[in-house]
């Protein structure tokens, strides 16, 4: 019997602890793969807006959708993105999304008001397993897709972390919220060993 066996070879980086200070060597990483693979479509968490810079900077020529937390996500009104980093990642050409997360809408009002927990924080809390990063990767880039910034027939690179900086990158098969047991995490680039 012959059985041929197929598969891809390729080096995780895993880095010792989660955080900001991995941030440059994820962006670099994740670029390497982009054009090893010929992604054109990059996803990027950023909340100041800091990474959102750096990744419009290492990413310009490329489709890149930066996903900012959505206004009052801390307090009423406030958007933590910055202005000024707002101006420089446009200036970069790269897109920011600002919306309600995939992964906290209505049932996180209904869980604080009466105490209960509903299907997606049951599916956020088990992508955190992995690591806050995926969880976010994997919720920007159906935010991405929802808002119709990234093509549903073309890999994804998303990009994220916890807080600040970006310590996480995947290689993903995008969809929309409605599908998204559809979704394909292809790869890990990069994600930290512990959080």
């Amino acid at each position: 019997m012959n059985i041929e066996c197929s598969y891809i070879r390729r080096v995780t980086t895993y880095f010792n602890k989660a955080g900001p200070q991995n941030t440059d060597e994820t962006l670099k990483l994740a670029k390497e793969r982009a054009k090893e693979l010929n992604i054109k479509n990059i996803v990027v968490a950023s909340v100041s807006g800091s990474t959102g810079v750096k990744a419009s900077e290492i990413f310009k020529g490329f489709n890149v959708v930066i996903v900012s937390h959505f206004t009052g996500l801390r307090e009423p009104g406030l958007q933590e993105l910055s202005e000024e980093n707002r101006r420089k990642i446009e200036a970069n050409g790269a897109k920011i999304l600002t919306c309600t997360h995939a992964f906290m809408n209505v049932e996180r009002a209904i869980r604080d008001k009466f105490n209960t927990i509903y299907p997606i924080e049951i599916i956020a809390e088990t992508l955190k397993i992995f690591g806050h990063g995926v969880k976010v990767a994997i919720e920007i880039t159906i935010m991405a897709m929802d808002a119709g910034l990234i093509p549903h027939t073309e890999d994804v690179i998303a990009i994220a972390g916890r807080r600040s900086g970006a310590d996480t990158a995947l290689v993903i098969r995008p969809v929309n919220s409605t599908r998204f047991f559809d979704l394909i995490v292809k790869e890990i680039i990069a994600k930290p060993r512990e959080w």
